[in-house]
């Protein structure tokens, strides 16, 4: 493993890819096919596209039923197909600059339920460290093959998406080894910044020029509630935005203190996480996995029948691999709180597609066992899915009361097991402790320019 020491981009060229150097933006793109593994692709890390501008689609109203926009960000173009290599860079670097963490002596170790741990596997070697990934094994068999392509090792723990005390196990025995150095991403900072700052500018530019221009709510299911960050951003823009957080039916930690396996894969990890800002969420939805599961499917393999049913060609083929598990679960949440606020015409929802479908045909295999193949009839179905989103109940307002009892729920799993302290935990109640956070990123910037020497 080389020793020296590997740089990337700054919060800002994170922001605005047009500040990086131009000779290295030219370099770094033309890498992006030649060679996606050249450490220059770090430059990569971004929510924008070559030419600046910024993928996403506004859900048509035929597969809605709304007046108000979904307005769905497109993840899968970041160099591991998913955003999440954002914070595993973001933590790292942040790390790397402290002096906490050397390449050549370092063995990272980055624990995960799958796409923090690809764009592990994927940041750590492009910077000279050694990668150690700590995933569930119930994962997508292509999570698994990702990880290793990037040159990263695996180890797998017992269950599935939602058993993160497993992992925490395996976590505290690998500490043991001075080597390992863990980057959790449940409790860095790191991971909240990217989101605050990158994901939040990229939000507010793509709403700015859609609907009314303005967010009335951001929608985000919560795996380490890393994205959901981005609310905290756009509130301070619109302060009448709704911060809605999901998590599935099947596993309702935050709505009940509820527990179980699931299966939509990146979210709904059975604790409240160290990152979340949960006073400042207003609303929490939970939503059923089957209904992600299937209304993937349709997305991904029922182009013919949302066309017949009325809905545009264009935006029906467009809809193909651009969305996993997790996304649905995003728009079939968003539909819910449109309506639920009776949101309307010129009102934009914003919303993720964190990853695309290329880490879930073998979930679809699975889905075609189990329930049998989608027929025409099927998929006419499955539009009610979406059109017919049911409010009924699965939803939960952030009363004074509940967002208390959120919080509380953080002492279980990062004092009582994590040996974070009692008065850690009560100063995550504070507003100006968030503010601070927010407030990191340009003296990072600072000493990234300065320690890379551009």
């Amino acid at each position: 493993m080389k020793t020296d020491f590997v740089y990337g981009p700054t919060f800002a060229e994170m922001r605005d890819p047009s500040r990086i150097k131009p000779e290295v933006r030219k370099q770094a793109l033309a890498l992006k096919k030649k060679d996606p593994l050249h450490p220059l692709n770090l430059f990569n890390i971004t929510w924008k596209q070559d030419d600046l501008s910024i993928p996403h689609v506004v859900l048509p109203r035929e597969l809605t039923g709304l007046d108000a926009n979904i307005v769905v960000m497109i993840a899968r173009f970041f160099p591991t197909g998913a955003h999440k290599v954002g914070p595993a860079y973001s933590c790292l670097i942040e790390k790397q600059l402290a002096g906490e963490l050397q390449p050549g002596r370092d063995r990272l170790v980055f624990p995960s339920t799958g796409n923090y741990g690809i764009g592990g596997a994927w940041v750590g070697p492009r910077m000279n460290y050694e990668s150690l990934i700590v995933l569930p094994a119930e994962m997508s068999a292509e999570r698994f093959e990702k990880i290793e392509s990037y040159g990263a090792q695996v180890i797998k723990t017992p269950g599935c998406e939602s058993n993160v005390k497993e992992i925490y196990d395996k976590v505290k025995e690998l500490r043991q080894d001075p080597k390992n150095r863990i980057l959790n991403q449940f409790e860095e900072f790191g991971n909240y910044r990217f989101h605050y700052d990158v994901t939040g500018h990229a939000a507010l530019e793509v709403v700015k020029g859609i609907g009314n221009g303005k967010a009335a709510a951001l929608v985000s299911a919560m795996g380490s509630a890393g994205t959901i960050a981005s609310g905290d951003f756009l509130k301070q823009q619109f302060p009448d935005c709704k911060i809605v957080g999901l998590e599935p039916v099947q596993c309702p930690t935050l709505y009940s203190a509820g527990f179980g396996g699931h299966a939509i894969e990146g979210i709904g990890d059975k604790h409240v996480t160290w990152i979340h800002n949960v006073l400042n969420m207003d609303w929490l939805f939970c939503i059923d996995d089957q209904q992600c599961l299937e209304g993937l499917q349709l997305l991904q393999e029922g182009a013919d029948t949302l066309i017949a049913e009325g809905i545009p060609a264009s935006a029906a083929k467009g809809f193909v691999d651009n969305f996993g598990i997790s996304s649905v679960c995003n728009i079939i949440g968003a539909i819910k709180v449109a309506k639920t606020l009776k949101l309307g015409k010129g009102q934009n929802i914003v919303t993720f597609a964190t990853d695309g479908f290329d880490r879930y045909p073998s979930v679809m295999k699975r889905l075609n066992e189990t329930v049998g193949k989608m027929t025409k009839v099927e998929a006419k179905r499955r539009l009610d899915i979406f059109r017919k989103a049911d409010v009924s109940d699965w939803v939960q307002e952030g009363t004074k009361f509940h967002r208390q009892r959120w919080h509380n729920q953080k002492y279980y799993t990062w004092v009582e097991q994590q040996g974070k302290g009692v008065d850690e935990l009560r100063a995550l109640a504070k507003p100006e402790f968030w503010l601070k956070e927010q407030g990191k990123t340009p003296e990072i910037d600072k000493k990234l320019a300065k320690a890379r020497g551009f």
